[in-house]
């Protein structure tokens, strides 16, 4: 895609106070005083840098990627002269990719109008008959071909100001002579009342039969591309002609209410779906993850994989809570966690939260390790051995290390794996036994419990920060009662006890970093960066458990104002050890000083596997 999504940021600074602005009224000699004589006295602050474990997007509603959609069909219009509807069907077919739809009609129009469903194709006519009067009894007699350059939008329709949806032309019904009533093909309803509908390809079906066609295809299917419905028929129906379907036109007779309820529910869904296909076509912007959430988010700066392997590009779609809180209790809205929560996701990957500092490749990778099975072949292999002759799986239920393979009937040795035969009645001596397929078994069952253990050291780490996390929830509720209770038995306001919820907010997001910590470090290579990245987790890590304590104990009316400033210290402490983890590990990323001992994507393979 091209770059014209990409926002800029001087839109941002565009707007001024108004005491800032200049009137022109000023004295010019006012204006020419040397500032620098005054020292630091008069010397603006100037803006906060980004930090370098942030990234620069913004975020967009609904409205506003309309209005991006609308700016590229304006966009077709003036190079095809086509209309909008027109144009708008073009661009879905493409996936909103200009410069190759471009490309496309220059080179053959009407193909790529055929094959966007705008026009119907024309048929091979037949070979021309010998003679002459058969040639014109057939052409009296066959029924006129329409021109394959005829389009559907070319007529001009009403458009609605606030929709994703483009002009086109209104609703066509058609009547057949009153010699043939009409009979619906769908439903073989013959009602003389019935309302028969078509596209440009004059396949008739009743109004009836379009919406549920419609409505099937928008709510059960998530299409936002309403073919006809005739079985060898390819044309598109447009925007305008569902939105005749569903929505009534201003003044028209009224109808049941919870019909048209349903329709209106319908029309606004296809709305939605075709702003989903848009962001989804276009590698700046990304639709919000949270339930009933209409926002996008636009991203340039992580658009592309190899920005991946350097930045963590989290970001924020600008909202707070859930769609539809309003019926929701609030003990429901605590129950899932989402109550008044910022919506934070990865726009690099499919992670739905915040998952700094490590990188969307060993993101992937953990999650997955956990999920799959593999950690459960790891535990068989810890715990099992394999008969040397028929390596079959084997758990030793016994003391004795005399072990008889049931299938094979093999007799050998658990300790050291070698024949039995051999060890006669001294097994105790088989420590001294070296035959090389003993060692090998040895070594490799070593291997693979070392491995386990050390997955299990970072997994449970990881589990129980994960599980910390969400009892946040809890601890939400029993932070408030006791801001309660510290404004009755003091003389503390509701904005001065405040510092109990910051920090709870302060917890549970340096506990999410801490998640990820973990995560990271199993992937990290030995070596002096790992260990100053432990540290720093350590740090943190000690820093959250003490504010948490703190949090837990209770509270007593005579040490409220001690209690208030060690929360509110320990709390700045705890973001400013946060901050020190998130910026050094992006530090790293730009400087490549980051090494794994596995295969992450987007990275340099490594040499060698050490854990």
């Amino acid at each position: 895609m091209s770059s014209d999504y990409e926002i800029s940021d001087d839109d941002e600074n565009y707007y001024v106070d108004d005491e800032d602005m200049i009137d022109g009224t000023q004295d010019d000699d006012e204006d020419d005083i040397d500032m620098d004589t005054f020292g630091d006295d008069f010397k603006v602050a100037s803006k906060s840098k980004r930090k370098s474990y942030e990234i620069d997007y913004e975020s967009l509603s609904q409205t506003a990627v309309e209005e991006l959609m609308q700016s590229d069909v304006d966009h077709i219009c003036g190079i095809f002269g086509v209309e909008a509807s027109t144009a708008a069907l073009l661009l879905r077919h493409m996936s909103w990719n200009k410069e190759r739809l471009i490309e496309k009609y220059m080179d053959n129009p009407t193909k790529v109008l055929v094959a966007a469903g705008i026009t119907v194709e024309e048929p091979l006519s037949p070979p021309a008959p010998i003679r002459s009067h058969c040639s014109s009894a057939s052409a009296s007699s066959r029924r006129p071909t329409r021109s394959a350059s005829k389009l559907l939008g070319l007529a001009s329709g009403s458009k609605s100001p606030k929709s994703p949806s483009f002009a086109s032309p209104p609703l066509k019904a058609t009547r057949p002579p009153k010699s043939a009533p009409f009979v619906c093909p769908i439903c073989y309803d013959e009602s003389p009342d019935l309302r028969p509908l078509a596209l440009d390809c004059e396949h008739p079906f009743c109004s009836g039969c379009w919406i549920a066609y419609a409505s099937s295809k928008i709510n059960d299917e998530a299409e936002h591309t309403i073919r006809c419905m005739a079985e060898t028929c390819a044309l598109v129906a447009p925007d305008a002609f569902i939105r005749d379907l569903l929505v009534p036109e201003p003044g028209a007779p009224a109808g049941d209410p919870a019909e048209e309820a349903a329709n209106a529910a319908t029309w606004a869904r296809f709305q939605e779906l075709l702003v989903r296909h848009f962001v989804a076509s276009n590698p700046n912007l990304k639709y919000c993850p949270y339930p009933s959430c209409t926002n996008t988010v636009s991203c340039p700066a992580a658009a592309s994989k190899a920005s991946l392997i350097t930045t963590v590009p989290i970001v924020s779609c600008g909202a707070r809570g859930i769609g539809g809180a309003a019926q929701m209790s609030q003990s429901q809205q605590l129950s899932i966690g989402l109550a008044g929560k910022e919506h934070k996701f990865c726009f690099g990957c499919s992670i739905e939260s915040d998952h700094r500092p490590v990188v969307c490749g060993a993101a992937k990778m953990w999650l997955k390790k956990c999920e799959d099975d593999s950690e459960t072949a790891n535990w068989i292999k810890s715990n099992t051995k394999e008969c040397p002759q028929c390596m079959s799986t084997i758990e030793k239920n016994g003391g004795c290390n005399h072990m008889t393979c049931k299938k094979c009937k093999n007799d050998f040795c658990w300790v050291c794996m070698g024949p039995w035969v051999e060890h006669g009645t001294a097994w105790y001596s088989c420590n001294r036994y070296d035959e090389k397929g003993g060692v090998e078994a040895r070594d490799a069952q070593s291997k693979s419990r070392a491995s386990l253990e050390r997955y299990l050291h970072y997994y449970n780490r990881w589990a129980n920060h994960e599980q910390s996390a969400k009892l946040s929830v809890e601890l939400y509720a029993k932070t408030e009662k006791k801001m309660e209770d510290m404004q009755i038995t003091s003389a503390l306001t509701w904005i001065e006890v405040q510092f109990m919820k910051k920090a709870v907010e302060e917890v549970e997001k340096c506990r999410m970093t801490l998640k990820w910590t973990y995560a990271m470090a199993y992937y990290l290579a030995k070596g002096n960066e790992k260990e100053l990245f432990e540290d720093n987790q350590r740090d943190l890590e000690k820093a959250v458990e003490d504010l948490s304590e703190l949090l837990e104990s209770p509270i007593e009316a005579e040490n409220i104002p001690t209690l208030r400033q060690k929360v509110t210290d320990k709390t700045v402490y705890v973001q400013k050890r946060n901050e020190i983890m998130l910026e050094d590990t992006a530090t790293g990323f730009l400087e490549g000083r980051w090494k794994w001992n596995a295969a992450i994507e987007g990275f340099d393979v490594p040499e060698k596997t050490e854990y």
